[in-house]
């Protein structure tokens, strides 16, 4: 195995991920005097806050993305790595990869989180959730594949499963899919299909709370659930999923278990951080919560090693209000901003005072002219709220040809309904014929309403 040697004379940053949290650790460190090696098993930065667009054909991958070499051509202190940390030393100070080894002065952690079943990771293939570039693939060719199986199918009980969109979870990410799919659903797919109405299309979103957007005021998730119920969103609250099973998915609401057949399952609810925050607590001995998110000091660091740091998802940082903040760009972008202003101000011998989120507020796009703001002087809804929207998700965006290509493809998607990526890709699309025609549940055939409620 190659260990790899830096000049010594500069201090060692080593940072684990290239999301939101490590882009900004590292962009901040551009100029500073040390050595920074990013290391992140894509070879791209992912804007996730879009990831739903290209799910539901509006952007391409490519739109969303940016190479993260380019991102740091021009900071020469600067090495981008492509590979996979297995694990870290921290008493050597090393982190380990398959091939080589890596040795750090400062190690930031920066992994993100995964989705969570709650205990019944069976579903996951079955529901997929939306974290990463194949996710959002993987969800765009089941959704578009079903109005292509719905439109082949001659039995109307199955003509209505293909039809049925049940997404689990309505943080802003099921907010989002279930208005996007509306969209889709009721404008523009109208006129694409022959046989069938697609108009007569079922959404179902589930919400575990009692609240839609959780996060925003309850005057906003008020407007938002409203909103979605006028796109055709059927928004239910209180409602907990018990089993996803053959095409089926179960749920308890109040004292009812009903049962709805759907082929297209998203999840969209719960977060657990990524297998780095087992890592951590195996080597270092620190916690995590029941998530498997990294409990952090105020400073960011993890307890009993100031070299050190989580950020972003992966770390559980509740010395603010008492309560973790929230897995969001914004919180991970602060961070990472902080810990390079640490470093900085350490190597002088000074430090800074704990780190301080400045919650500047939520978003969430419902629809076309629609979208919910809270700011923390100002909230808006409707279509006001949705430039605000478009504007915050342009200027995040890290490249300015990146920019450039999503507002000409929202400004064509505006203007003509149509959404250009509406691709059905990979090797499942190629037997999609034997999974259509074919070995059809028969749990399916059994349900008879589109809801069945029981004891």
């Amino acid at each position: 195995m190659v260990v790899v040697h830096e000049n010594n004379a500069l201090h060692r940053v080593v940072i684990i991920g290239g999301g939101f949290g490590g882009l900004y650790t590292a962009k901040t460190l551009a100029k500073a005097n040390v050595n920074v090696t990013l290391i992140d098993k894509r070879n791209f930065h992912l804007f996730q806050p879009l990831l739903y667009q290209v799910a539901t054909g509006t952007l391409s991958p490519a739109d969303i993305s940016s190479p993260l070499r380019a991102v740091f051509r021009k900071s020469k202190n600067t090495k981008v790595l492509l590979g996979e940390v297995n694990d870290i030393d921290p008493e050597a100070k090393e982190v380990i990869l398959r091939d080589r080894i890596i040795p750090y002065d400062t190690l930031i952690v920066a992994t993100g989180a995964n989705h969570s079943y709650y205990g019944h990771d069976n579903w996951r293939p079955l529901a997929p959730g939306l974290k990463i570039v194949e996710d959002a693939i993987e969800i765009r060719r089941r959704i578009f594949s079903a109005f292509e199986a719905a439109e082949k199918e001659t039995d109307p009980e199955l003509r209505r499963a293909w039809l049925t969109f049940v997404i689990v979870g309505a943080g802003p990410t099921g907010v989002e899919l279930a208005g996007a799919i509306s969209e889709l659903a009721y404008k523009t797919l109208n006129d694409d299909f022959r046989n069938i109405d697609t108009s007569e299309t079922k959404i179902l979103l589930l919400q575990g709370g009692d609240r839609v957007l959780p996060h925003m005021a309850p005057q906003l998730s008020k407007v938002a659930k409203e909103s979605l119920q006028k796109l055709g969103v059927d928004t239910q609250t209180n409602t907990r999923v018990t089993n996803i099973e053959n095409d089926i998915v179960t749920f308890k609401q109040d004292d009812k278990i009903q049962e709805i057949a759907a082929k297209t399952i998203l999840w969209a609810a719960g977060v657990k951080g990524s297998a780095m925050g087992q890592v951590l607590a195996n080597r270092t001995g620190v916690e995590c919560d029941r998530s498997g998110r990294v409990i952090v000091e105020p400073d960011l660091t993890i307890k009993g090693y100031k070299n050190i740091f989580v950020i972003g998802d992966l770390g559980n940082f509740s010395h603010q209000d008492g309560k973790p903040l929230p897995g969001v760009a914004p919180v991970a972008k602060q961070e990472g901003e902080y810990v390079a202003k640490l470093i900085k101000k350490r190597l002088k011998g000074q430090t800074l005072p704990q780190f301080r989120y400045n919650d500047v507020g939520s978003l969430a796009m419902i629809g076309k002219n629609l979208a919910v703001v809270d700011l923390s002087f100002i909230k808006l809804q409707g279509f006001l709220a949705w430039i605000f929207w478009l504007v915050v998700h342009i200027y995040f965006l890290i490249e300015f040809d990146t920019k450039l290509l999503v507002v000409f493809q929202w400004a064509w998607n505006y203007l003509t309904r149509s959404r250009r990526s509406r691709l059905i890709t990979g090797r499942e699309a190629f037997e999609e014929t034997k999974t259509v025609t074919n070995d059809v549940p028969s749990t399916t055939k059994k349900v008879q309403e589109t809801y069945k409620v029981g004891v």
